[in-house]
């Protein structure tokens, strides 16, 4: 009977001390909204609707770029566009994204590049609008600028 109670005691403990470990833990850190869209103009390069996507993870953040608007003319092998993404801060200045991070994409399908890496404080504001994504493909390099505002509004960061 008394290993019993040992084995119960113990099992409490450890759920309380889990139970803390919680309460203590750091929150996730959390980017407002998760989504944008913009229109963006590529130049010669067409343009279209794009949809932005940003993640968070203390001052480290990220911004996945796609656009079914925006296609690709040949066909691109994984991790082979350099895209470098300049958002304009509520505060003044730029934040900048960059990487070489995109997927396999065939001639005409839609283009896709991110998560490319940068740095957010807590209550950065970030606005494509004013800023610039270039992306160098085949010593090619693509700029694209957003023609509005994005839609719902600027990324905040906690």
């Amino acid at each position: 009977m008394r290993g019993k109670r040992t084995a119960t005691g113990a099992a409490l403990a450890a759920g309380a001390l889990a139970v803390t470990g919680l309460a203590f833990a750091p929150s996730a850190a959390a980017v407002t909204p998760q989504s944008a869209t913009i229109n963006a103009n590529c130049g010669v390069y067409g343009g279209g609707a794009a949809t932005l996507t940003a993640t968070q993870s203390g001052t480290s953040a990220t911004i996945t770029i796609t656009s079914s608007a925006i296609t690709v003319p040949v066909a691109v092998s994984q991790d082979s566009v350099s895209s470098t993404l300049a958002l304009v801060k509520g505060s003044g200045g730029t934040s900048v994204f960059s990487g070489k991070k995109n997927p396999a994409m065939a001639a005409g399908s839609t283009v896709t590049v991110g998560p490319l890496s940068g740095t957010a404080a807590s209550g950065d504001s970030l606005e494509a609008y004013g800023g610039s994504l270039k992306m160098t493909v085949f010593g090619i390099t693509i700029t694209c600028t957003a023609t509005a505002k994005q839609s719902p509004g600027p990324f905040v960061f906690d």
